[in-house]
């Protein structure tokens, strides 16, 4: 052991500049992305232009039923950038004859998804949303980390057995910006531990500790999306959809259509996934590598298509988890397919 220590010792001194310049490299690549992360959440605080006429997506509710009722308003602002705007998930063959995905944003689409879970205190449905933007251009001020294609949004109205809604979560495609926002339906004792009622931090945005829904007849949930980077700036509940028509805001009708439609998009006379369906990108949507989530994370998650956009399905089946915490440990626990799991990971005992 001693002659171990000795022979140690001595080949730490002969090549101790050698070692202390990898140890500073290492720290200094962890500071760097630390520093990345903080000038990338501070962008956010930029304050959005005031605009005479605010565009918002929403969906009819002439079907009258609990998916129609469920979905959220997206209120866009500086709606004139394309790269802003709502859009469906289309495919072209190109002049080289190959495929390419893109998003549609003069044609807009809603997808939606219903799953159930179940708790010792209920059963629950989750009503999931999903759009797509055609891209979050690249920018260095403000500081753009998600640029990338083919971006998009989920949105989950969780309710409980009598349909009372409970919780709104806020997430990108990629898993990342994550946001679970209480309602006043939820009782406080289903709270996380370190719930302390403040405003919630969202790397640099800052959202309603809570939803307030008493006393609206017609609830609608209205997701306000920072431009440029389509990410959560604000969550309200009003009282009726049609009552933003009559203040001045540009209406987009919105279809709803089934998330399945996202495997079996029409390109000549064919169909396509949206999403890759073999090799080392099975479940990742088509062209929506994040190049500098990629650079910046991928060591700090072990995942070098960190931020990639994905596939919301069982993970067993995509080989594909959707989770939400970067630590690569919490991979499992944070995956948002099974709900039950991914609640009690982040505190919440319904």
């Amino acid at each position: 052991m001693i002659i171990i220590i000795v022979m140690n010792s001595l080949v730490y001194k002969k090549y101790k500049r050698v070692i202390s310049i990898m140890i500073s490299g290492i720290v200094h690549k962890f500071v760097f992305i630390a520093v990345i992360l903080v000038i990338s959440g501070c962008a956010h605080h930029f304050k959005v232009a005031e605009e005479k006429i605010r565009t918002v997506y929403m969906v009819e509710d002439s079907a009258n039923s609990p998916v129609s009722q469920f979905a959220p308003v997206f209120l866009i602002h500086n709606h004139q950038k394309t790269y802003n705007r709502i859009g469906r998930p289309s495919a072209i063959i190109d002049d080289n004859g190959k495929e390419k995905v893109y998003i549609d944003e003069n044609n807009p689409v809603m997808y939606y998804l219903v799953r159930n879970f179940v708790t010792e205190k209920d059963t629950y449905t989750n009503y999931i949303y999903r759009v797509h933007f055609p891209r979050v251009p690249f920018s260095l001020v403000p500081y753009h980390l998600s640029a990338g294609k083919n971006v998009g949004l989920i949105t989950v109205v969780t309710v409980d057995s009598k349909n009372n809604p409970l919780l709104i979560t806020t997430v990108h495609t990629c898993g990342c910006y994550l946001a679970i926002v209480p309602t006043s339906y939820l009782s406080a004792d289903t709270f996380p531990d370190n719930w302390n009622g403040k405003k919630l931090k969202v790397y640099g945005e800052r959202l309603p500790p809570g939803l307030d829904y008493l006393n609206i007849t017609m609830p609608r949930v209205v997701v306000h999306l920072r431009p440029g980077v389509h990410r959560v700036m604000d969550l309200e509940i009003i009282e009726d959809q049609n009552i933003m028509l009559n203040n001045g805001f540009n209406k987009i009708s919105t279809p709803l259509a089934h998330m399945d439609d996202l495997m079996k998009i029409p390109v000549n006379g064919s169909f396509t996934s949206f999403y890759y369906t073999e090799g080392l990108m099975n479940g990742f949507v088509k062209g929506s590598v994040k190049v500098w989530e990629s650079l910046f994370l991928s060591l700090v998650s072990l995942d070098l298509f960190v931020g990639t956009d994905k596939v919301y399905g069982n993970p067993e089946i995509y080989g594909n988890k959707f989770y939400t915490s970067l630590k690569p440990w919490n991979r499992t626990a944070s995956e948002m397919w099974d709900f039950k799991r991914f609640l009690e990971f982040w505190g919440w005992k319904l």
